[in-house]
């Protein structure tokens, strides 16, 4: 076998440096091992990206930030992105009119809609509550090892009624899962549910690029090597794309499923949820509040106003607005969406300009219920798989399933397995 440039051996190499990746390499190096970190893109992150276009901050598909996975606590200083959050809840588009559902343990004021009648009857918000309630304080392995089947059955088991699901949950669940059925896992839901009640949804000043920028920042100096891309796998390490060779004990790949696939021959891995970010860029904003607008006829998944949580991310004073679709709609798609958040925000969208559109192949995984939360990460001796679609499709579920994986190989390292 040739060596590697620096003629090098590694302990373990890292295929991929997206959250997982990162995670991963950055236990095996507090470990002590010698790992190396190899992304085939010119910058770490996977589909946590961030582009700066025609002045605007724009991230690779609307993201948010929720400060209240565990993870995210352990790996990261919460003060560095400054971040900013939006309000807690979400504007529904009705066909009467808008209506806002706000947690009211914390925008008591803005929870009229929230009164019997408005938003849902009075039957539906003690389920409501008594669902909120349940998912917001008990443990969380109750959630975790609790029984599955489908979002849907989930709602339906706590005494959810049918019109509450169509005004409420379909639509705004349909922009979490990437998907309006409300076929993902009932565990999985009642998870998000619970982090979302738990924790504040926020944006960094820089984008959501700024998340992985700080984990690659703690790595020590040259474990990490961008625009490398490893075309195979070998059994004593890697080959990259150029012919040359990584020698590894371990060789752990992080990379999205379907790179993963053509890695591991024989991998099963799930298919993936598409999504398209329309970005439009406005001389008035249209809402002044950072708020999360979703339509209850479902022609677009979610909309923000991208300006009104970090003002930063214009430069010359405009709006930025993302609006995001499911799949990679067609042209009248996305002149019916652009119609239908003229009625959303209740303003003329005619001089609305297109500044970006984003679509996200296998932006999240797919997770039907019932399904489980993690898979395991050994593949072959010495050889091991992780990332979101070997857990859950999360920042959470990646940085967990990269944990998961480094102790997974420190455990096969000290007996000796690899």
């Amino acid at each position: 076998m040739e060596k590697t440039t620096d003629g090098a051996r590694y302990d373990v190499v890292v295929v991929g440096a997206g959250a997982a990746g990162l995670a991963c390499a950055g236990d095996l190096c507090a470990a002590g091992l010698r790992v190396l970190l190899l992304e085939a893109g010119d910058a770490v992150g996977g589909r946590m990206r961030t582009d700066r276009v025609a002045g605007f901050t724009v991230d690779r598909g609307f993201q948010v930030f929720n400060t209240s996975y565990p993870q995210v606590k352990r790996r990261m200083n919460l003060k560095a992105p400054r971040l900013r959050p939006f309000t807690p809840g979400v504007l529904v588009h009705t066909e009467r009119g808008p209506r806002r559902f706000t947690d009211p343990s914390r925008r008591p004021r803005k929870s009229r809609d929230l009164l019997p009648g408005r938003l849902a009857s009075g039957r539906d918000l003690l389920a409501l509550s008594a669902l909120s309630a349940r998912d917001a304080l008990a443990p969380v392995s109750v959630l975790r090892h609790g029984s599955d089947g489908t979002t849907l059955d989930a709602l339906a088991t706590a005494g959810v009624s049918a019109q509450l699901v169509e005004t409420l949950f379909r639509p705004f669940l349909s922009g979490v899962f990437l998907e309006d059925r409300l076929e993902t896992s009932a565990r999985f839901f009642h998870l998000v549910w619970r982090s979302m009640l738990r924790g504040t949804l926020c944006l960094p000043a820089e984008g959501i690029g700024a998340v992985p920028a700080q984990l690659a920042s703690r790595l020590p100096q040259d474990v990490l090597r961008t625009g490398i891309l490893v075309s195979a796998l070998t059994p004593d390490g890697v080959v990259l794309a150029d012919g040359s060779e990584v020698w590894s004990r371990a060789v752990v790949v992080a990379t999205g499923q379907r790179a993963a696939a053509e890695l591991l021959p024989g991998l099963r891995v799930p298919d993936g949820r598409t999504v398209t970010t329309l970005y439009h860029a406005t001389a008035r904003s249209p809402l002044d509040e950072p708020l999360l607008v979703v339509d209850a006829r479902r022609r677009f998944l979610n909309s923000c106003v991208l300006t009104a949580v970090q003002p930063g991310f214009s430069t010359d004073g405009r709006a930025l607005v993302s609006t995001s679709l499911l799949g990679s709609p067609g042209p009248a798609d996305t002149d019916a969406a652009l119609r239908a958040l003229g009625e959303a925000y209740g303003t003329d969208t005619d001089g609305w300009e297109a500044v970006h559109r984003v679509t996200v192949p296998d932006a999240l995984p797919e997770m039907p219920g019932p399904t489980p939360l993690s898979r395991t990460t050994r593949w072959a001796p010495g050889r091991y798989v992780y990332g979101d679609h070997r857990a859950t499709g999360s920042l959470q579920g990646a940085l967990a399933s990269g944990a998961r994986a480094a102790r997974t190989v420190l455990d096969d390292l000290r007996t000796g397995a690899v």
